[in-house]
């Protein structure tokens, strides 16, 4: 993978990732769902600029990805995109003080090797 594919790519999984924060945080401004209010929350999501923010963010990761699918092979690009996972963990932490167990953390490090080990090509 060039240095351009794999820039394309991240970018792809980091305006993802972004869309994930601004889906979180609109969530926590709309408030706990149950029966009683769900037509009114579902209504909400028009009008609450976090969740457009981020559904916009969705939007544009995928013309990403689209891009970067015309250049690189799924069997690389698609288990690339695990690498969401250790961005968002990292978000929930920094961003809303969600805790990080060591098991999660060592499923993360798999992840993260996981990825290296698909991505990974000998150059020669």
């Amino acid at each position: 993978m060039a240095l351009s594919e794999f820039l394309l790519l991240l970018s792809s999984i980091l305006i993802g990732v972004a869309g994930q924060f601004f889906l979180k945080a609109g969530a926590l401004r709309l408030g706990r769902v149950d029966a009683g209010n769900a037509l009114t929350h579902v209504l909400s999501i028009a009008t609450t600029p976090e969740l457009l923010t981020g559904l916009a963010c969705y939007g544009l990761a995928s013309i990403a990805y689209i891009l970067v699918l015309t250049r690189v092979n799924l069997s690389i690009v698609g288990p690339s995109v695990a690498l969401s996972y250790v961005f968002s963990v990292l978000l929930g932490y920094f961003f809303f003080k969600e805790t990080i167990p060591g098991m999660r953390l060592v499923g993360l490090g798999l992840i993260i090797a996981g990825v290296i080990l698909v991505i990974w090509q000998k150059q020669g």
